[in-house]
């Protein structure tokens, strides 16, 4: 049984503002973990609605919980939740002015520990009551990272035998238990017993050392790879929970079904040459070999990862706006990549992220050196704003990965592209639906295709009566070409089309306006504006609150 939150950060819950203090104080100790704070309430890392929900929600994906607010209300919320204790992360309840902490969830994960390390950080003593954990000072079924308990059930029984009076010894290696209070005898009937080997014994408290790497070394299409090595390692009488990683030749990189097998064995994929100091079994599968490390295998140190390279869009700025995929990707990166403004919108940041900030004209520089970072095995994101495909990096992205397709380091990465809330959508949702119908997206910069080009793209769309979204529609660089793009519209345009004006829609200090084309000047309008232009059929209306009016296009032309 392996640790569940190993690796996960910690959620540390909050509901009030006078709870902060003592977070932050937790924080200091788990510096990946993030404060999570009431949205009504308290300014956080992530804000959410309702207590209940996001309680249950955390519980759900592993994510250990430290809850500060009272140990009832956590019970009440994750009640329902609970049915088997062999997989639940750790959850405690710790006071607002961090007098108290209680473990409450998740002994087999590790919360009696972190209960311990919480109460240390706020000089308290932690409420610790499991017997096992007074009586030995330590969960003897929870060993730590790079260990894993055999069998659970087997192992209650061997802690209740040691309670009633039983002894033991320790065979392996086992440092965490050096300093433990076991009642030990070096003729006892029972053992505790490290080892990648299995037992069938009894009176052995099995933990598997994660020891073993399972090396790869030929690939057939519709290989049953997970098969085989299940097999392998039933032949060497080695535990599958020992195995710490599986270990390929680069030239299986891109390799889905390693990909998948390793998913499936739930063990990380690296790829490389195995190190000097293992002792290597080579079954009669001779595709496939079994390395055994003297100790805990370092999986960091072998070999590298496949590099991952995510082109995100943070949408138009709110971290609302923001999709869910889009911050897993930045939580879980080593680099992030953008120019310097978009860049510093996706923070906070972890303490071993490291952030490469450039100007706003260097895309394909930037691109490229995101694939040298992802091809040495690192997590990558390159922020945009909005949509990442609309005017933004996924395209330099692609354009370098184009030009550079005998680079085998590039072609290995795993690129993915995660959409975002353009900006052209955010302002046509503050303001009703003027997108509803047929619309396109047109930048008015030329400085990356000519004048002419927008000229004529601009008389077809009008002339097409197609509703019309402008980026970049005016600069210090460039002042007239709106006016003229204005100039357009307007010979197939009437004077009453209704026009939407959003500027730092998503941001601090957004404005929406509508008006008419007859009414809209230049002089309204600045970089930082998405300009709408609607079609012959879009329409407006006063708001019920009357506070403005709403914009849309219908579905249909009369």
């Amino acid at each position: 049984m392996a640790r569940l939150n190993e690796g996960k950060p910690q959620a540390i819950v909050v509901l009030g503002p006078g709870a902060l203090e003592t977070a932050k104080r937790i924080q200091a100790r788990y510096p990946d973990a993030a404060i999570h704070g009431l949205a009504s309430r308290v300014k956080a890392d992530v804000t959410y609605a309702e207590l209940s929900m996001h309680l249950r929600e955390l519980y759900a994906s592993n994510t250990p919980i430290i809850a500060l607010c009272a140990a009832g209300i956590v019970i009440r919320c994750l009640a329902p939740l609970l049915v088997d204790k062999t997989v639940e992360p750790p959850v405690l309840a710790v006071a607002e002015d961090g007098s108290a902490v209680v473990p409450l969830l998740g002994g087999l994960g590790g919360v009696n520990v972190m209960a311990r390390e919480i109460a240390a950080a706020l000089q308290v003593a932690p409420a610790i009551t499991t017997s096992g954990e007074l009586r030995f000072g330590t969960c003897l079924l929870n060993p730590p990272a790079g260990y894993v308990l055999a069998d659970i059930e087997h192992g209650k029984r061997f802690v209740s035998d040691l309670l009633a009076g039983g002894t033991t010894r320790i065979e392996g290696d086992a440092p965490w238990l050096n300093q433990v209070e076991l009642p030990r005898s070096d003729d006892a009937d029972h053992a505790i017993r490290i080892s990648p080997y299995k037992s069938d014994d009894s009176r052995e408290l099995m933990v598997h050392s994660r020891s073993v790497v399972v090396c790869v070394n030929e690939l057939s299409p519709d290989d049953p790879i997970v098969e085989r090595i299940r097999h392998v390692l039933l032949e060497a009488k080695i535990s599958p929970m020992s195995v710490a990683a599986m270990l390929a030749p680069a030239t299986l990189m891109t390799s889905a079904q390693l990909t998948e097998a390793a998913h499936t064995l739930d063990v990380p994929l690296r790829f490389g040459t195995l190190p000097e100091g293992f002792e290597t079994q080579t079954p009669h599968d001779r595709d496939i070999a079994i390395a055994i490390a003297p100790g805990i295998v370092d999986v960091q140190m072998l070999g590298q990862a496949r590099g991952m390279l995510t082109v995100i869009g943070l949408g138009p700025g709110s971290v609302d706006l923001m999709v869910s995929a889009a911050k897993h990707a930045l939580s879980s990166a080593d680099d992030i990549l953008g120019y310097e403004t978009y860049v510093r919108m996706a923070g906070p940041f972890k303490p071993h992220q490291t952030l490469h900030c450039t100007d706003n004209r260097e895309e394909m520089k930037r691109a490229r050196h995101a694939f040298e970072l992802a091809s040495t095995g690192r997590r990558v994101v390159v922020v945009s704003s909005g949509d990442p495909g609309v005017f933004a990096m996924a395209a330099a992205v692609l354009e370098a990965l184009d030009e550079s397709q005998s680079n085998e380091a590039w072609s290995s990465v795993d690129l993915n592209i995660v959409p975002g809330v353009s900006a052209a959508m955010a302002t046509a949702a503050r303001s009703g639906a003027p997108l509803g119908h047929d619309f396109c997206m047109l930048s008015l910069s030329d400085n990356l295709k000519p004048w002419t080009i927008i000229e004529t793209r601009l008389r077809l769309a009008a002339q097409a009566d197609l509703v019309m979204a402008f980026y970049n529609p005016v600069s210090r660089a460039r002042p007239w070409q709106l006016d003229r793009a204005l100039e357009l519209v307007r010979e197939y345009r009437g004077g009453t089309t209704t026009v939407v004006l959003g500027r730092n829609i998503g941001r601090p200090g957004e404005t929406l306006t509508t008006t008419t084309l007859e009414h809209l000047r230049s002089d309204q309008v600045d970089m930082r504006t998405m300009v709408i232009i609607g079609s012959s059929t879009t329409r407006s209306f006063p708001r019920g609150d009357g506070n403005g009016v709403w914009a849309y296009t219908p579905r249909w032309y009369e």
